[in-house]
């Protein structure tokens, strides 16, 4: 379901808020944990990517899979993902705080 790999530079309540607020799903190709096919590994992607300057803040990350991520790499996001561009760059700017919250109780929980 996600990826611990390189989870490091992150705490992994600030990484699972991110899921959460993101639904749980992919922001460019909207697969899901629900989807009734296998389930997306999920990851963060850099909207502005760090080799061109872009931060860890969450409203420069976004939810993807493992596959769009990896088709991505660090191409500029308008000529990733088209006209959805601003969408992305919409949904990275929701906060997170009340996910967050969600998101270490679920951790606490896991304990």
């Amino acid at each position: 379901m996600t990826n611990k790999q390189g989870s490091k530079w992150i705490r992994p309540e600030k990484r699972l808020a991110i899921y959460l607020r993101d639904g749980m799903a992919c922001a460019y190709c909207g697969r899901g944990i629900e989807d009734t096919d296998e389930s997306p590994q999920l990851t963060l992607d850099h909207i502005t990517p760090r080799s061109k300057g872009g931060s860890n803040e969450a409203t420069n990350l976004i939810t993807a899979c493992v596959r769009c991520n990896s088709r991505r790499k660090d191409m500029p996001l308008r000529t990733f993902i088209g006209a959805a561009a601003p969408r992305i760059r919409r949904q990275a700017r929701r906060s997170i705080a009340k996910h967050l919250i969600e998101a270490r109780v679920i951790m606490d929980r896991r304990v």
